[in-house]
């Protein structure tokens, strides 16, 4: 294994080269093709989950895991008077690992769910993780995963505790699901659109169809300026369609283009559905940030703290993008409060407080935050959203290419992995917590609901101590982002440090976690440090 250093303060970190030694997964076949990808509307995972499950009160609160949940236990904790049950994946460390102090608690992105942490036994961080001899604990906060509502617990519970699951359900609604065909689901060979090969688009009806189609999109888009990346698809497809006055009609590549425009048309009118009914489920989302951190995570620290030997009630926590936020506040907290943290280190992965001065994809997203708020959106169904556009990204014509640089950076993840990451780890998110956290691109930072208290402000009385990561080629949260919240730590309390060198390879937003190299660059660099602090 190469030899990786813990990063100091502003120093980047060298990373193994393209030469290190692969992960297993990059042994995996060519993903089949096939003929259609299932994918939950409304945050929830399986359609075929068991049904509802039974246990007494004196039981731990730890259901029959669902085929889904590749940990070792799956334990509910709920929420008192929120109406929530949290999820939370456990992995054991085998008798072979070595004695650790402290348990393990992962958290993960906005809108996403446990898998992005246990993609696969040979991409496994949670499971990497737990080997080390760290009892790993995933969180699902409300809404994500399979955490499940408990209005049995709507109400606060007299005693305040933590009781084990008493009535709670697995059971999903098998109604809420998205069918997306894959774009080589026809069993045709693949076409090379580099040589024209999509020349049915002489045909009238069709190019008719697909004017009236993108004049839809127009229209859905009409109050948000997406710049460049949706530019470049509208000049695409008007190169397109310029081209085939000229070309010939060949009936397998009518059929495809046409089964191709019908299908993004499906997916289009899923989310004008969604869009239109909504309004009604203002009731179901109805939470935001805040509810993550002063709810949500202080339950699963409390539930963990309980079920854990640990030896002074404290826990290791690494937190990637909107979890390493989430742990920022904590601190930030803690911090304005003069209280002791109850967290004895953190790693944050691509995470900020403050994103004003970076060049984050995620801006061109903001001029969609008005309409939204004029229009009273309850919930952004990401999930949807990522699984309709997936086909148009990895195959062809690429509409959507720039899509999966968002997510990983070339060659860093299997198609296949990459795959089921989409498909399966992004879920329905509120718009109010979307609406919150971009707050973070405001001057300030990140504030709380009432925009009364910045996070980034009480950073300086950080006492826990603290490693962040970034990757080079972050869309997302840049390194530049990353650095604004290190530069508000004490120095003797922070590590900084950058994956990726200039020739590659490079790391995008979810590669510090899944990436192919991450087993052999990033995961020694989180363990020497939380073994120093584990002491």
């Amino acid at each position: 294994m190469p030899k990786t250093a813990t990063p100091m303060l502003l120093q980047p970190i060298a990373g193994a080269g393209a030469g290190a030694r692969r992960s297993s997964a990059d042994g995996l076949s060519p993903p089949p093709p096939t003929t259609r990808l299932r994918r939950r509307v409304l945050g929830a995972i399986r359609a075929d989950a068991p049904p509802p499950i039974h246990l007494s009160a004196a039981a731990p609160s730890r259901p029959a895991k669902p085929p889904v949940c590749t940990a070792d236990e799956l334990h509910y904790a709920p929420v008192s008077g929120a109406g929530w049950r949290l999820a939370l994946w456990r992995y054991r460390p085998p008798p072979h690992a070595p004695a650790r102090n402290h348990p393990l608690m992962l958290l993960s992105g906005v809108g996403t769910n446990a898998i992005g942490f246990d993609l696969s036994p040979g991409a496994s961080f949670a499971r990497h993780m737990s080997n080390q001899g760290f009892d790993t604990w995933i969180v699902e906060v409300r809404g994500s995963g399979l955490s499940i509502r408990d209005y049995d617990n709507s109400a606060p519970s007299p005693s305040g505790s933590f009781d084990d699951i008493s009535n709670g359900t697995l059971a999903l609604d098998k109604s809420s699901t998205l069918e997306v065909a894959s774009v080589q689901s026809s069993g045709c060979p693949g076409i090379d659109y580099d040589d024209l090969g999509i020349v049915a688009l002489d045909d009238p009806p069709l190019l008719t169809e697909m004017a009236s189609f993108f004049d839809r999109i127009s229209k859905l888009l009409e109050e948000a300026s997406l710049n460049k990346n949706f530019n470049d698809i509208t000049d695409k497809i008007s190169v397109l369609s310029e081209m085939v006055e000229s070309s010939a009609v060949i009936g397998p590549m009518r059929e495809e283009s046409l089964r191709l425009l019908k299908n993004f048309q499906e997916q289009i009118d899923s989310w004008e559905r969604f869009v239109a009914t909504q309004m009604n489920l203002n009731s179901e989302y109805n939470w935001d940030f805040d509810h993550y951190l002063e709810e949500d995570i202080p339950t699963a620290v409390e539930y963990i703290r309980q079920h854990s030997r640990g030896k002074d009630g404290k826990l290791l926590a690494i937190g990637h993008s909107m979890g390493g936020i989430l742990l920022y506040a904590m601190l930030s907290k803690y911090g304005f409060e003069g209280a002791p943290s109850n967290l004895a280190a953190i790693v944050t992965l691509a995470s900020s407080v403050d994103y004003t001065t970076s060049n984050s994809s995620l801006k061109m997203l903001l001029p969609l935050v008005h309409p939204a708020q004029a229009l009273n959106v309850p919930a952004v169904p990401l999930g949807t959203l990522l699984a309709a556009a997936y086909p148009w990204a990895s195959g062809p014509p690429y509409l959507f290419s720039w899509l999966n640089h968002q997510i990983s950076a070339q060659d860093m993840m299997h198609p296949e992995l990459l795959s089921k990451l989409v498909f399966n780890n992004f879920c329905t998110v509120p718009a109010k917590v979307v609406l919150q956290l971009t707050t973070a691109f405001q001057e300030g930072g990140l504030c709380n609901r009432t925009e009364t208290f910045s996070y980034k402000d009480h950073l300086r009385s950080c006492q826990t101590p603290v490693l962040a990561l970034a990757g080079d080629k972050d869309l997302i949260c840049p390194p530049e982002a990353v650095y604004e919240t290190v530069k508000l730590i004490p120095q003797h309390m922070v590590k900084y440090g950058v994956f990726g060198k200039p020739e590659g390879p490079h790391y995008a937003h979810y590669d510090l976690v899944g990436g192919r190299l991450a087993t052999d660059e990033v995961y020694p660099c989180i363990i020497e440090f939380l073994s120093r602090h584990d002491q």
